[in-house]
């Protein structure tokens, strides 16, 4: 194949580059916010990227979608609210509307041309769009979580690109105030925390921004990313609780009534053992 049949991403902050062989481009718009691509692959299903950054694949989103979904609504003892800021692409709002404990989701984007190209090209991600229990906005996250009334919300999933452009404001102590002020006694913040491999400084960082905002106790978990830099991700949870112990509900893990394709109980929890070379590091 030639150069030109190639899709690179170079990711400056690792020194590493990611890339996938390519058929042809699908899809293109720039919206008010980024630009969105969509490309078809040999291998990998469709590809999209914003502003050049590899979002996901047909084939390997669900490790995403997944850890950034069950292990917090499995570790809330009983999760009825939920709100996902970002997360335009509905893969998600999909695996928390798998659990039918939950009573509302409310998914706060602040770009519409995601969801549109999704729907598009990735309609498996947005199968769960119209269920009466989801409301799918597109606004400001950062408005909507100041905007929140106090004590409304179970879980708070921050489903946000990497921390520049329209995220930044995602990774910072005055959000994650409003997030602290919104969440119910018990609750959870998640987010996404890049790569437990070489990015552990930003995942200090933004624990660092969550003891700021009222948050006490940490918990990343680990999870292979093949179109991410490194291959290797993590979500981070956060609870206010010092003594939260993000004990999950093994028990029901194991006995749930719809199918994952990573996420299982035993997963959940070899996750939560960090390798000793990411656990020495993180405070």
């Amino acid at each position: 194949m030639s150069q030109q049949d190639w899709l690179y991403e170079n990711f400056e902050p690792t020194g590493s580059s990611i890339g996938f062989r390519i058929t042809r481009k699908l899809d293109e718009v720039q919206s008010p916010f980024q630009k969105v691509e969509v490309y078809e692959s040999s291998d990998w299903g469709n590809v999209m990227l914003i502003d050049g950054a590899m979002m996901l694949t047909s084939r390997d989103n669900f490790f995403y979608h997944e850890m950034i979904a069950h292990p917090v609504l499995f570790t809330h003892p009983a999760p009825k609210r939920v709100v996902i800021i970002g997360g335009g692409d509905c893969g998600t709002l999909r695996e928390v509307l798998k659990h039918p404990g939950v009573e509302k989701v409310t998914q706060c984007d602040i770009d519409e041309q995601v969801t549109r190209m999704a729907e598009k090209h990735f309609p498996e991600l947005c199968e769960s769009n119209d269920d009466p229990r989801a409301e799918i906005l597109f606004d400001d996250g950062l408005a909507y979580m100041k905007n929140c009334p106090q004590g409304s919300v179970d879980i708070i999933i921050v489903d946000a690109t990497d921390p520049v452009g329209p995220a930044e404001g995602l990774f910072n102590a005055a959000f994650f105030a409003d997030c602290a002020r919104a969440l119910k006694p018990g609750g959870f913040l998640v987010q996404q925390s890049e790569s437990p491999l070489m990015l552990q400084e930003l995942i200090n960082q933004m624990r660092d921004e969550m003891r700021k905002s009222g948050f006490r106790a940490f918990q990343t978990l680990p999870f292979p990313q093949p179109c991410y830099p490194t291959g290797w991700w993590s979500v981070t949870m956060a609870a206010k609780e010092a003594e939260a112990d993000f004990a999950f509900r093994k028990a029901d893990a194991i006995g749930k009534d719809f199918a994952t394709l990573y996420y299982s109980a035993e997963i959940h929890a070899g996750a939560q053992h960090l390798p000793p070379f990411v656990a020495t590091v993180l405070r």
